[in-house]
């Protein structure tokens, strides 16, 4: 997992409340295992028609949002199902912060073990950054993981609340078996121990 320190880049805004998570990765394409190749398909039913088609309307089909890296979205982000495709759309795409005013708690905790930084804002500073993100590629928000700030391009800065543990594991790049690697020589160490004393097993 890759860590995630600093972040300057495009914001794409997407002001929907309720974003479930059958929105952001249909049912369809929920048949691999795999963390790859999902990003195509990100929003998919929003993103294209019928033949396939992107809808021009649609903003991350928009040129000025094609390689956005933050999401700036409305409450209850990421609720239904607990699918954990839908992480790995939104980091296949190349998005790695979502701002919001809250979360479904089970998506919110699998953006941390797939490297995206959920940020919860108050309504009022969510919609501060909406309109600093409809402003194109030309805005860029900067977020600083150690710090705990967003800064909007025009400057004014907004502090972040972030579980202690969680922020460790994004800033070192560690996932659940990242973590369990941590423990890589306790784990031989007992294991020797654990060979000799009983070389049956």
């Amino acid at each position: 997992m890759n860590k995630f320190t600093t972040l300057s880049g495009i914001a794409a805004p997407l002001p929907l409340i309720n974003i479930d998570t059958d929105m952001i990765i249909p049912k369809q394409f929920l048949k691999t295992i795999k963390r790859s190749g999902l990003g195509v398909n990100l929003f998919d039913e929003m993103r294209y028609d019928d033949d396939r088609n992107e809808i021009p309307d649609f903003v991350l089909n928009k040129p000025q949002y094609r390689e956005a890296q933050i999401l700036v979205a409305g409450d209850n982000f990421g609720c239904g199902s607990s699918r954990e495709h839908a992480p790995w759309a939104i980091a296949d795409f190349g998005i790695t912060c979502v701002i919001a005013p809250s979360y479904a708690d089970i998506f919110y905790n699998n953006c941390f073990k797939n490297g995206i930084l959920p940020i919860a804002l108050p309504q009022e500073q969510v919609d501060i950054l909406m309109k600093d993100a409809e402003k194109g590629a030309n805005a860029r928000i900067e977020i600083d993981l150690e710090a705990q700030t967003i800064t909007s391009s025009d400057g004014e800065v907004f502090t972040f609340e972030v579980d202690p543990f969680k922020k460790h594991c994004l800033m070192n790049g560690l996932d659940d078996i990242g973590l369990t690697m941590e423990k890589a020589a306790a784990i031989d160490s007992f294991e020797a121990s654990a060979s000799q004393a009983r070389p049956w097993v």
